[in-house]
């Protein structure tokens, strides 16, 4: 199966960006008439034939459209610090978009070590990890934002924020039920503060464990998303 990402189709007819015709015709070595597929990444998934295989403007037609494609029973935020080693955070978004995320939100703490993202790369990490895992719901990542000011944003659903701190917490398996929209927060390789917990709790959000070990940053993001994945299932 070939999945292409389209997230401007609109029309029955579709040109594919020089980069993606590329790989298409050059690459993958498709021609006229051959069968692919395409993702618009809000649930749309395609069944498209070849109609021109030019390799820099390679042009589809599409067969038949699903909506809702997979679509999940849930929704899934995870603010979350990005790692020193942009690598592991890299790594994380990649497996989280495999299982199934709806947002990244990249969290600036008192203990963050990276202060800067490159949203272009991390971005084109998204886009190829649903290609991968043909899934037609891309998920949302954002600039960093300020722990203060995620805080205090408005979230309808469940907010749980996890920390490593020796005291007794729930684990994340034991507070979530099917069908919910849940947001969770992982600190960075510091951890959260304990000020920042405390600022967390007056805003409504719950203390969870993630394990009886202590994990990594990204580590702990994959736990995260691996159960309210299991949970739903």
């Amino acid at each position: 199966m070939h999945i292409f990402y389209t997230p401007d189709i609109k029309l029955n007819k579709y040109i594919l960006d020089e980069e993606e015709s590329k790989h298409c015709i050059r690459v993958l070595r498709l021609k006229f008439g051959d069968t692919v597929n395409l993702i618009d990444g809000v649930g749309g998934f395609y069944t498209a034939s070849i109609v021109s295989d030019n390799p820099k403007k390679c042009e589809v037609l599409v067969n038949q459209l699903i909506k809702e494609y997979e679509k999940r029973n849930y929704k899934l935020t995870v603010a979350i610090a990005p790692t020193k080693n942009i690598e592991r955070f890299e790594w994380f978004l990649e497996k989280s978009t495999e299982i199934g995320i709806d947002k990244f939100l990249p969290l600036l703490t008192e203990q963050s070590e990276r202060k800067v993202i490159k949203l272009d790369r991390l971005n084109k990490m998204i886009n190829s990890a649903i290609k991968q895992s043909i899934q037609a719901y891309r998920p949302e990542i954002t600039d960093m934002l300020k722990f203060k000011d995620l805080i205090n944003t408005d979230f309808k659903g469940k907010k749980l924020i996890a920390h490593c701190f020796d005291n007794q917490k729930p684990y994340l398996k034991d507070v979530i039920s099917k069908n919910e929209e849940v947001l969770i927060l992982i600190g960075p390789e510091g951890d959260f503060t304990l000020s920042e917990i405390e600022m967390a709790k007056s805003k409504g959000f719950e203390e969870i464990s993630l394990g009886d070990t202590r994990l990594r940053t990204e580590t702990a993001g994959i736990v995260a998303v691996n159960t309210v994945a299991i949970i739903n299932q």
